[in-house]
């Protein structure tokens, strides 16, 4: 008979957990917090003083209660959102820092859509089925909360739809830059370029002004091109990805697989490796990768597997996938050959080569 091992617990692993479950009881509070920045334009407001700015001053300037206000910025000082310095008269002023400056609605990096996007009631209200979704047979979170599922959703509301083509912009300004400078080779020879489930065009836009001979095919639901920004060297198609993609040298894909289960992502793979060139094309994937080996020192690691959460709670079948998991997919659509890069964000680099 197996002999059962007594498991022993520290006074400092109980002390421990017992700080930390507050942190699970009142979690919602950062994200409450900051999406309160956003709407009242905190961040603005110090930026536009070009200086640290007073309480009083703050105040004045948001047309906020003092009181209330104080209480709001000394949570995010908390958070590292924002510093607090002396002014020369000897009072305290609050100070950007490279984290608040990403809550400004139109600067450089900024995450302010997306983070208006997730903290939203539509995007919240699936969370609260979650527990239904993982039970066997459990139907869609999106689906139970609002009766229809995320595309559909976005289809019928155009103020929802707007919002998540701001939030992947967000991205887009992000992850462009670390492939655009950490691995521009990426792109020597195409060009023509579609991309697939390309939102506003912001990908394209970025790329086309990065390598001006790409010519771009910015493919997505008619809903969503209909509004898109016209530009220069690309062109907006609407259409389906399921029933085909447009033809081009070269397909690029970002964030769209991880909203589809495996029998999906293979279906637009294999619709991709039909459109793309036989000699010079590919198809450039730029997704997350979750890594399996604990002892990868990652400092996006959280982020990829809340991420899978969130994929849970919004989608029916997506998930962030492993390596192991890339791989089926790939070599399913007829991709036996692909290179895979690290580059700075939360995504990594993947180039599928059709065999």
């Amino acid at each position: 008979m197996e002999e059962t091992k007594v498991q022993v617990i520290t006074k400092k692993e109980e002390d421990d957990a017992e700080v930390e479950i507050w942190k699970y009881v009142f979690g919602f509070t950062n994200m409450a917090v900051v999406k309160c920045a956003v709407e009242l334009g905190i961040a603005e407001a110090v930026e536009e003083k070009g200086s640290p700015i007073t309480l009083n001053e703050l105040a004045s300037a948001l047309k906020c209660d003092p009181s209330l206000l104080q209480r709001i910025m000394r949570f995010l000082i908390h958070l590292k959102f924002f510093k607090e310095v002396p002014t020369s008269q000897g009072s305290m002023a609050f100070q950007q820092t490279p984290l608040s400056r990403r809550l400004m609605r139109h600067g450089e990096n900024n995450m302010a859509a997306f983070i208006l996007l997730e903290s939203s009631p539509v995007m919240l209200a699936p969370w609260h089925s979650l527990g239904t979704r993982v039970l066997a047979n459990g139907t869609s979170a999106f689906d139970k909360a609002h009766g229809k599922d995320a595309w559909s959703y976005a289809a019928a509301d155009a103020a929802h739809s707007r919002l998540i083509n701001d939030a992947m912009a967000c991205d887009t300004r992000l992850a462009l830059p670390a492939i655009i400078e950490g691995c521009p080779e990426v792109f020597d020879g195409i060009e023509t370029l579609v991309d697939i489930g390309g939102n506003d065009g912001t990908t394209l836009r970025t790329l086309t002004k990065a390598f001006p001979r790409i010519r771009g095919i910015n493919f997505d639901l008619p809903h969503v091109v209909s509004v898109a920004e016209k530009c220069h060297g690309v062109e907006h198609v609407g259409g389906d990805m399921f029933d085909g993609v447009p033809k081009a040298d070269a397909a690029i894909i970002k964030w769209v697989l991880h909203d589809w289960g495996d029998d999906e992502c293979i279906k637009i793979l294999k619709n991709c490796k039909e459109a793309i060139t036989k000699d010079k094309g590919k198809v450039i994937i730029v997704e997350a990768i979750i890594e399996e080996d604990d002892e990868v020192d990652n400092k996006f690691k959280s982020v990829r597997l809340m991420l899978d959460m969130v994929m849970m709670a919004h989608t029916n079948k997506g998930k962030e996938r492993s390596l192991k998991e890339w791989d089926y997919v790939l070599r399913q659509a007829g991709f036996s050959r692909y290179n895979i890069t690290s580059i700075h964000a939360v995504q990594s680099l993947i180039e599928a080569f059709p065999s």
